[in-house]
């Protein structure tokens, strides 16, 4: 539509039809504003049902009676009141004894219907590190889970925890939290309505003073760890070596499982001369001492190509591992290997499909069995790793971001990658972060300083759309410190405003201010002019961000000359530029600017900037009193933004058209706009509001 208002129209009075026999007399523009808005819901399909999350790990087999305890979960959830605040289980237990085989048992029997809403479930030893947890993150992972769209999901821990009880607050759920250390942990995960089972080894004592109940798993009875053996080996055979087994294992199901897995391997030797080969190689008359000794002997029974991946896996600095980078160190045979390992019990599913990790207990029994093997072994196996980890995160960010300033040349494809699509790729990146962040910790340490920026660099991709604020800093700190010790100023530039924009978007705009400082003292050694364009732009954002646009349209527009040549870095920077100059009131000018950058995405099918471009547009066109016009840029937007699924954006030209209806002095126009919008919001999928 033409951006010129209908001259000579404006003032004719005329009836205007809103719905069923509404009638308002008003203007021409009233009636567009209206017709177009009404002409949105044509377009707009509803979004498909959301997936109610069911996300406790299924049961196994050969789970043997734990009457009492099963008794005990059941009197605490029934305690648990009824539409009140949550109620809390904390499960404690020595490592081994079968507290999540417990649970899962417990919620497939008797919670199978019961939370309709969903139930939730983290295992906090996945993306533990260095013995703490990003708490923050695992709330955006639940926020996620529960068809919350990213925009919505805000910076920090404390409003991520309340935007999780605002979600829950009309859904009641079940959360599971495995492997928990400590009630801070737990706190900010506690939903508004529902039932909470913490797992740990120690007791919480401080959500017991809060009204938690606790529950504590022993080891196994040996009458219970008898049937576990005689499910698996003959029950005419000597009762007392079956009993001696099972002190041996210490009454621990994962020991005992793993032994009985030996046994049945063994079919040809008698109970009684496994369990003497066991009790000789049993250190002492601990509980963990026997699990290590079940562990020895089974390992050491392992085929070849188990014991390499049982060895990698100790060797390997992440918490989840995957085929691809099993293959990638050289592990021969995975898929028989982890076959293995799966049967005794010693490697379990991950949270995430295709995605494996060792039980706490066994993960460190491995990386105890290789701190005897050469140190240039290990440093082998960690640098294929790293080499993986590098090569497989600058696909991902070519596939999530394609073109883009980049300082590290492109990957060559792999034959074999984890992922095909845009949506495969983030996925992928999201699901190693903990990995990332630990190849980035072990390649910092070995002084891998390229391995370290290159990874740091890429990771921009992930970052940019999941907001893990801890990860995202700490990253790169590292990538600084890694481009300072390669000699790279170009890449601390890059680092020191990747860093910035993390503070940027906590709010933390002194600390921003301080890494583009930082970064732009190194200038006088970068000659990449949009390296000097990258910094100026994010200062630019910072003066917006305090109402100083006078001082943001100066570095925006030395930003848009650095870009000179790069067509999408121009349509960026006049983007950043018009924003500024409508919001020191020169409406006509942003219009004047954008015309050109639409032109230009439109051209190069950059429906991304298009939609951007096209929001702005219509809040200058508002600016200039060209309601008509405005409207008509509104409409473009929502049906943009939704075929692109970016509902951060649909919220926004929502807004401008609910802004564009509430100008119109009119209750009855007023209303059928707000309702309007109400209606594709739900139709979008993020609700009535932004809370």
């Amino acid at each position: 539509m033409d951006d010129r208002a209908d001259g000579g129209k404006a003032g004719k009075s005329v009836r205007n039809v809103l719905s069923g026999e509404a009638v308002v007399h008003g203007s021409v523009v009233q009636a567009q504003l209206i017709e177009t808005l009404n002409s949105l819901t044509l377009n707009v399909p509803a979004p498909p049902e959301p997936e109610v999350p069911r996300q406790v790990p299924l049961p196994r087999g050969g789970f043997v009676n734990r009457t009492q305890e099963f008794a005990s979960l059941r009197a605490a959830a029934e305690s648990s009141g009824q539409g009140g605040p949550p109620g809390i289980i904390v499960i404690t237990g020595l490592g081994g004894v079968g507290k999540t085989e417990l649970v899962s048992q417990w919620v497939w029997r008797e919670f199978a219907d019961a939370f309709p809403d969903g139930q939730l479930y983290v295992d906090l030893a996945e993306v533990r590190r260095d013995g703490g947890v990003d708490v923050g993150a695992v709330i955006g992972t639940f926020l996620r889970d529960l068809d919350v769209d990213e925009h919505y999901i805000p910076a920090g821990l404390a409003d991520r925890s309340k935007r999780f009880r605002t979600v829950t607050a009309a859904r009641p759920l079940l959360v599971v939290i495995d492997n928990a250390r400590h009630a801070a942990e737990v706190r900010p995960l506690l939903p508004s309505r529902g039932l909470v089972v913490v797992l740990g080894r120690t007791r919480l004592t401080s959500l017991e003073l809060d009204g938690a109940v606790s529950v504590v798993v022993d080891p196994l009875e040996t009458a219970a760890g008898l049937q576990l053996v005689r499910r698996w080996r003959d029950s005419t055979e000597d009762a007392g070596a079956a009993q001696r087994l099972v002190e041996v294992c210490g009454g621990l199901p994962l020991a005992l499982r793993a032994a009985c897995e030996w046994l049945m391997e063994r079919p040809h030797q008698s109970l009684d001369a496994v369990v003497r080969e066991l009790s000789e190689e049993r250190p002492g008359p601990g509980l963990r001492e026997a699990a290590a000794a079940v562990f020895d002997a089974v390992t050491d029974t392992f085929s070849p190509h188990t014991r390499s991946l049982y060895d990698f896996l100790g060797r390997f600095p992440g918490t989840t591992f995957t085929a691809a980078v099993a293959e990638a160190a050289g592990v021969p045979r995975f898929e028989d290997g982890l076959r293995d390992l799966r049967t005794a019990h010693m490697a379990v599913d991950a949270t995430e499909p295709e995605r494996f990790r060792l039980h706490d207990v066994v993960a460190a029994h491995a990386r105890a069995r290789v701190q005897s093997a050469p140190p240039h072994d290990l440093r082998a196996v960690r640098r294929r790793v790293t080499d993986f980890y590098v090569t497989t995160a600058a696909l991902a960010d070519h596939l999530v971001l394609g073109p883009r300033l980049r300082l590290q040349e492109a990957p060559e494809e792999r034959a074999r990658k984890p992922f095909t699509t845009k949506a495969g790729a983030l996925e992928w990146l999201d699901a190693e972060r903990a990995n990332l962040l630990a190849v980035l910790r072990t390649a910092a340490d070995e002084e891998w300083h390229d391995a370290v920026w290159r990874l740091c660099e890429s990771l921009w991709a992930l970052y940019h759309n999941r907001a893990h604020y801890a990860d995202w800093i700490e990253s790169h700190e590292l990538g600084i410190a890694a481009a300072q010790a390669a000699g790279r100023p170009d890449v601390q530039v890059r680092m020191h405003n990747q860093l910035a924009r993390a503070h940027y978007s906590l709010g933390e705009y002194a600390a921003a201010e301080a890494e583009l400082d930082r970064g732009e003292a190194l200038l006088g050694r970068v000659a990449e002019a949009r390296l000097h364009g990258v910094i100026w732009e994010t200062h630019g954002l910072l003066r917006l961000a305090v109402d100083r646009p006078g001082e943001a349209i100066a570095l925006f527009e030395r930003a848009l000359r650095a870009n000179e040549g790069d067509t999408h870095g121009i349509v960026v920077q006049t983007y950043n530029l018009a924003q500024a100059v409508l919001a020191a009131g020169r409406p006509q000018e942003a219009l004047d600017l954008l015309a050109g950058a639409l032109a230009t995405a439109e051209a190069e099918g950059d429906d991304s900037m298009r939609l951007r471009l096209g929001i702005v547009r219509g809040r200058a066109l508002r600016a200039l009193g060209r309601e008509e016009a405005a409207m008509a840029a509104v409409n473009d937007a929502v049906r943009l933004a939704h075929q692109l699924q970016q509902w951060a954006k649909l919220e926004q030209a929502l807004d401008l058209a609910q802004e564009l209806g509430e100008g119109i002095h009119n209750a009855q126009v007023q209303r059928a706009v707000r309702g309007r919008v109400q209606e594709l919001r739900r139709r979008g999928g993020i609700g009535e509001t932004a809370a």
